[in-house]
């Protein structure tokens, strides 16, 4: 079973889209949050300790992530996938964006 967390700012949009689309899988476990503290859920230690790939929405989050985490960075993958902050919850195109990238990093 593959661990797969998606994080945005708020964990209002894009992460929570993205755990939606990909929660049927049934060879992933997933779950999402956000990188700010007030965040819908805040991303913690334990979902980056979790995590066997970590999704991030946009080149900044990457950078925020290793400030709160270094050191618990270790065999995480983590992938970006530029995915702008002007789509609403489950957004067609988001969906469809979402849909053709992500796969392809999980192996």
């Amino acid at each position: 079973m593959k661990k797969i967390l998606f994080i945005c700012s708020q964990n209002k949009l894009r992460s929570p889209t993205a755990e939606t689309v990909f929660s049927n899988n049934p060879k992933w476990e997933v779950h999402s949050a956000g990188l700010n503290n007030n965040a819908e859920v805040p991303l913690g230690l334990e979902d980056v300790l979790w995590a066997d790939y970590i999704f991030v929405m946009e080149k900044r989050h990457i950078t925020k992530l290793k400030r709160a985490f270094r050191s618990e960075l270790k065999n995480q993958k983590i992938i970006c996938l530029n995915i702008p902050d002007n789509y609403a919850y489950m957004d067609e195109e988001l969906v469809k964006i979402l849909k053709n990238s992500v796969p392809k990093y999980v192996k």
